[in-house]
């Protein structure tokens, strides 16, 4: 049943939380330094980018380094479980620093804080942790820190996944002048069998379209020349609100205020409509760059994954998308060595990555979840046959990809500057318009435009080029 309203938290409660920031920046026994480190997705990233804002906004500063700064934050990844030992270790780490400076504030945040029983487990096997919170109350992030620092004493909340709502209009850091995430929505509401998300982050809930296309128009009259809007499956966006438009009507809405490039993440292949296809062809503003994650080759194992397609069905809507936008690069997420996979099912892995030739792909190793249904499954694969069997999907993408990028050679392409070489000052580097990073010959004040390169050569998993004028 569809929702009548969205479920947005009330203006009031937001004005309280900002209350409380000011009130910690009054404060003098209080840290006035920070470090977040940020584990998994973007969705992550931009929910630091959040932390850092009402940090700022509680009048502390950003420390040179974690063992420099009065308060560490750790937001946190639990989708694999490599991220999740990686952040575990990484507290631990702090443990040593904090019996040297006992002052030293620790807080841990993010989807591992929302897995059933983890805060009875911070709480039981990481003593010197201070803060707790899971991903529902990042909003209240101010009002606990307040509670940590005048009672002396831990704080651990982790609301229910059901209480989960929309707070707006929270301060935000942004990581880049000229790049910005916008969340359109949180949550997901289709239990892949091997995935801890809607677990962690809830079920779907869209944002108001009117809010996104406000906080687009504010970000164009900021100087921002590229958006990336977030969502678990952003292609059910507003299918959870009553009379609210759909992703396809959105991304019409948000290409007429005008930013330069507007991309977006994660696609579920089974909600690509012919829509939202013919939307990013007659767009001026999408880029020409869709994820769109396959996860395996095998119906087989799609059905066992509950991905709600097949092999057949994929491979139609990449057809579909390359007729109407036929200069589409397309990634992809695959996953090795799920439960009961065969050598033959695997080779169906590959031969679809060589029936679609991705630009690129994230490739995993699968990895059990607790709580989710993969994780009881029998015929769990052995480490070393799915880490052959990795390196073999490794080497299939690597070589379409050279394939791919060295088609590229000759062609001029948009690249919005991000950064200069760390080694060479004079070299630059950006993205052009379908992710790739391209490098070449430059001058600092060309970062946060948009310049035209030639590609002249291609790299493993960069170009190379020259600017031209």
């Amino acid at each position: 049943m569809k929702r009548l309203e969205v479920l947005e938290l009330p203006a009031e409660e937001i004005a309280h939380q900002k209350a409380l920031m000011h009130e910690f920046a009054a404060m003098e026994n209080r840290p006035h330094t920070y470090c977040v480190v940020t584990y998994g997705c973007q969705m992550n990233a931009h929910d630091s980018e959040k932390l850092e804002g009402m940090l700022t906004e509680m009048g502390m500063t950003k420390a040179e380094s974690r063992e420099t700064a009065d308060f560490v934050i750790f937001n946190t990844c639990c989708v694999r479980d490599n991220a999740q030992r990686r952040a575990l270790g990484n507290v631990v780490w702090l443990k040593e620093l904090k019996k040297e400076r006992p002052e030293l504030m620790v807080a841990v945040c993010g989807c591992m804080m929302q897995q059933k029983g983890m805060g009875e487990q911070i709480l039981r096997q990481y003593p010197f942790v201070d803060l707790a919170f899971g991903t529902h109350n990042l909003y209240r992030f101010a009002q606990l820190m307040l509670q940590a620092v005048k009672s002396r004493c831990r704080v651990v909340e982790v609301l229910d996944e059901d209480e989960g709502s929309i707070p707006e209009d929270l301060p935000v850091r942004r990581s880049s002048p000229h790049h910005a995430y916008i969340t359109i929505m949180y949550g997901c509401n289709n239990f892949c069998s091997y995935c801890i998300v809607p677990y962690v982050r809830g079920r779907e809930r869209s944002r108001a379209s009117a809010r996104i296309i406000e906080e687009a128009r504010a970000l164009k009259a900021d100087g921002v020349k590229e958006i990336m809007l977030l969502g678990q499956n952003v292609n059910s966006y507003g299918l959870d609100v009553e009379g609210e438009i759909s992703f396809a009507q959105l991304l019409a809405q948000l290409d007429e205020v005008g930013i330069e490039r507007i991309r977006f993440m994660t696609s579920h292949p089974k909600d690509i409509s012919d829509e939202l296809i013919d939307v990013i062809a007659n767009s001026r503003h999408i880029c020409h760059a869709l994820h769109l994650p396959v996860q395996h080759g095998s119906n087989r194992v799609l059905v066992s994954m509950n991905r709600r397609y097949t092999r057949e069905q994929y491979l139609a809507r990449v057809a579909a998308i390359r007729e109407k936008v036929p200069d589409m690069s397309l990634t992809t997420d695959l996953i090795v060595g799920y439960p009961g996979e065969t050598e033959e099912e695997f080779e169906d892995t590959c031969s679809l990555v060589e029936a679609v030739g991705y630009d690129s792909a994230f490739t995993f190793i699968y990895s059990p979840r607790i709580g989710t249904r993969a994780a009881d499954m029998p015929d769990q694969i052995p480490e070393e046959v799915s880490s052959r069997r990795i390196q073999k999907l490794i080497a299939v993408q690597k070589a379409i990809t050279h394939r791919n990028y060295a088609a590229y050679v000759g062609q001029v392409h948009e690249v919005l500057v991000d950064e200069a070489s760390r080694r060479d000052a004079h070299q630059m580097a950006g993205k052009n318009a379908y992710n790739i990073t391209v490098n070449f010959p430059g001058s600092h004040d060309l970062i946060g435009q948009i310049v035209r390169v030639k590609i002249t050569s291609a790299g493993e998993s960069t170009l190379r080029g020259e600017k031209i004028d």
